[in-house]
């Protein structure tokens, strides 16, 4: 390696020198150093020393994160690089896929950088580090320029929220290169009229039912069926996961108004991940209805009394958007046509069971495996953000009884 970061240098020089350490410090905990203009008076006036004690960080550890990001990218950039800046994709990724996903694009992004000479920057987490993350390292940006080339992510809060990422939503343009979605999702029009936001995939939540618990009771097959009060208090729900949470409770009031949302609380027995969720079978005041992510049913073990149950009104969806800037060239295209490729799209439908919007992968789905999506008329008439709090409050209500 022939540079060394200097600890005490300002995080501006450091960041000037070697633009590539701009988003190790977003990343690392500093947003304000993704702002061009926050960049210039915060990073001007501390250094790197004085920063890492700030925020209790090992300095050695972090000066050796940042070498490593501009050696990495010197090694990745050729001699006969074309000299444009690297593009920057982003994202948090569903947890059963982060893997195969993060090995694919990296084998995507070398074969890349040696066509094009071109660099891509990378940071992908996983989708369960959630709200904060995104409030850390994106909802923080300020500027249009400084937002990834690619974003890709599940939820509605913060896409449609003009404090978070809507706020850009005019420097997005919806490049998906097939015209026609899958064929599981007919009658379902998850295309965005405006051509902004790009769906390449959804999180359905389904049922597991808890066969021990209902005797000769029928079991729940709609959504209204688990707003009748015999499911008072005997329902889990995945509240921790607040992009498919957000989903259920905005598609509720959609369909059943506030106090739907207020049965909906008074259903809950207790919240679980997913994964817990599976093993409750046969012990006391279990739930008789388990909602999840439709990845979690093949957990449950063949012989066991939990039964998976796909709504017949429709699996409600949480999205996976693809944010793509309009202003992006062909580079960025072909960024694009990766992650909208039939390769990408069978590793979310197959290895997570999220059905992919790619007209030629099979997500396996049975014919009468309906999806319930909001449409796009009901979000443009509608302040997400402020919605998804009043649901909450009506949820709570519900649940404190009152």
């Amino acid at each position: 390696m022939s540079f060394s970061i200097d600890p005490d240098a300002t995080l501006l020089a450091i960041t000037e020198e070697w633009p590539e350490t701009v988003q190790v410090f977003v990343a690392q905990g500093f947003p304000q150093m993704g702002d061009e203009n926050k960049r210039r008076a915060f990073g001007g006036a501390i250094s790197l020393r004085m920063a890492t004690s700030l925020k209790n960080i090992d300095l050695d550890a972090f000066v050796e994160l940042l070498e490593g990001a501009v050696a990495s990218d010197e090694v990745l950039r050729p001699e006969s690089a074309n000299g444009e800046a690297p593009l920057r994709v982003m994202g948090l990724l569903p947890c059963p896929v982060r893997i195969p996903l993060e090995e694919a694009f990296e084998e995507f992004a070398e074969g890349f950088q040696r066509d094009t000479g071109r660099s891509i920057v990378t940071e992908f987490q996983a989708a369960s580090v959630g709200a904060s993350w995104m409030d850390e390292h994106v909802n923080s940006i300020e500027d249009p320029e400084d937002f990834p080339d690619l974003f890709i992510s599940a939820g509605f809060e913060t896409f449609f929220d003009p404090k978070g990422i809507g706020k850009f939503r005019e420097a997005f343009a919806d490049r998906t290169p097939y015209k026609t979605f899958n064929p599981s999702f007919d009658g379902v029009d998850l295309k965005d009229p405006e051509g902004r936001y790009a769906m390449i995939s959804v999180v359905p939540a389904v049922f597991l039912v808890n066969t021990h618990e209902f005797g000769d009771e029928p079991l729940p097959r709609t959504w209204g069926d688990l707003l009748e009060p015999r499911f008072e208090q005997r329902v889990s729900l995945p509240v921790g996961d607040f992009d498919l949470f957000s989903g259920i409770l905005l598609d509720i009031r959609r369909r059943y108004g506030d106090e739907g949302v207020r049965k909906l609380g008074r259903s809950l027995l207790e919240s679980m991940h997913p994964a817990q969720m599976v093993k409750v079978g046969g012990r006391p005041k279990a739930p008789m209805v388990t909602i999840m992510p439709y990845f979690f049913t093949r957990m449950a073990r063949p012989g066991s009394p939990m039964q998976a149950v796909w709504p017949s009104d429709g699996a409600i969806i949480s999205p996976i958007f693809l944010l793509a800037k309009a202003s992006g060239g062909e580079d960025l295209q072909r960024v694009v046509n990766f992650f909208c490729s039939k390769e990408v799209g069978e590793v979310l439908a197959i290895k997570g069971l999220f059905p992919s919007t790619h007209p030629e992968v099979d997500n396996g789905l049975a014919p009468d495996a309906p999806f319930s999506w909001l449409s796009w008329d009901w979000i443009e008439q509608t302040d997400i953000a402020a919605a998804i709090k009043e649901c909450e409050q009506l949820f709570d209500e519900g649940r404190d009884g009152r």
